[in-house]
């Protein structure tokens, strides 16, 4: 399935939420922060994080549409699961398009999350996404209260894992092999900024709390890997770009550049990886100088993807083990405390058939 959206009419679509930001602006409200996890519902039973020294992890993002493109990934990482079983999911954001939900009661988990996801009964761990904050229009992050209800979701589901709306995972919790560190980067990233309410500012409240968290929560990590998931993506050779350069745009601030400040002064070089979705394409990049080792990777292809003559915007370029662009797909993550392995599988719908795309040693 393509995102058919050119790159002009994207950008198009940032100038019209620009003027549209007075129809948005909400009142500050409080978000789910660590502090303020929401607790399981009683009588719900999570499915247990693993307790082995050997992680797997199914690496998906962008999937949340309900059609045939996300179950057709689905099918193919059940087969998957049932010849090397997995302990684990990420699902990278955009987890219910094209608005998100309307509350934490919306049918749309069990038709977006819940019933394509049947089978794999595992925990979930779940990022935000800019169309689970929608508002004018889907995908423009500009009602950042709307991922509230992600959040409260959490309470009610065995797998969805999302008790805030950033959070860590140390697996297994004692002597980890490896810390997740789940981010809300969307009130810096938003098409609609939300310059009505100080709360989600870029020196607001929010992340300024979130900021101080993550710091404190690496600084005392025993993780042998820290992986860093986000959202939007801080190198990208896709038609979303760069953070800073977001769809091209040079406009602050929606062109990401808070993004890209805040993972340059919080994450490259504390985590070894970075995962992403956002832009509906696989690509494993390489480390750069200017992300002081960081690997950053992109998997957001679990329901579309960008098409067969990717619209590359003007930061791609940068050096890549594996790109796709055209092909629905995810990835599996290995980590052992001697090593991580990644694999990306691509999933062909006319056939519903996977294959192994790429399979490497990465550290």
């Amino acid at each position: 399935m393509e995102d058919n959206v050119s790159r002009s009419e994207t950008i198009g679509r940032r100038a019209f939420l620009t003027g549209a930001a007075t129809l948005a602006a909400g009142a500050t409200v409080v978000g789910r922060t660590p502090a303020h996890a929401v607790p399981v519902a009683e009588g719900v039973a999570k499915f247990p994080f693993p307790a082995e020294r050997r992680v797997r992890v199914l690496v998906t993002g962008d999937a949340g549409t309900g059609t045939r493109t996300q179950w057709a990934v689905a099918d193919a990482m059940r087969a998957l699961h049932g010849r090397d079983p997995v302990s684990l999911a990420l699902g990278l954001g955009d987890n219910i398009y094209e608005h998100g939900p309307d509350g934490a009661a919306d049918v749309q988990f069990a038709d977006k999350f819940e019933n394509p996801n049947a089978g794999l009964d595992f925990p979930w761990l779940m990022v935000l996404g800019n169309h689970d904050n929608s508002s004018v229009l889907g995908g423009d992050g500009g009602w950042l209260l709307r991922g509230n209800a992600e959040v409260e979701y959490h309470a009610n589901s065995r797998r969805w894992w999302m008790p805030s709306r950033y959070y860590s995972v140390r697996i297994p919790e004692r002597n980890p092999v490896v810390e997740f560190f789940v981010l809300d980067v969307n009130p810096l990233a938003a098409y609609l900024p939300p310059v009505f309410s100080p709360y989600w500012a870029v020196d607001g409240q929010f992340i300024n709390e979130q900021r101080a968290w993550l710091d404190r929560a690496l600084a005392e990590s025993p993780a042998t890997w820290k992986i860093a998931c986000t959202h939007h993506p801080y190198l990208n050779n896709g038609p979303h770009g760069d953070a800073g350069r977001y769809e091209g745009v040079s406009l602050e601030p929606i062109n990401g550049v808070h993004v890209r400040r805040f993972i340059e002064d919080h994450v490259i070089g504390r985590c070894q990886f970075l995962l992403s979705g956002h832009d509906h394409s696989l690509q494993v990049l390489e480390p750069t100088a200017t992300s002081k080792g960081t690997r950053q990777i992109v998997s957001g292809a679990a329901a579309k993807t960008v098409g067969a003559e990717p619209r590359l915007t003007a930061s791609a370029g940068h050096s890549a083990l594996y790109e796709n662009y055209h092909e629905l797909g995810f990835m599996v993550l290995e980590l052992t405390e001697d090593g991580v392995d990644l694999e990306v599988h691509t999933v062909d719908l006319a056939t519903g058939a996977s294959a192994e795309a790429f399979r490497r040693r990465l550290a």
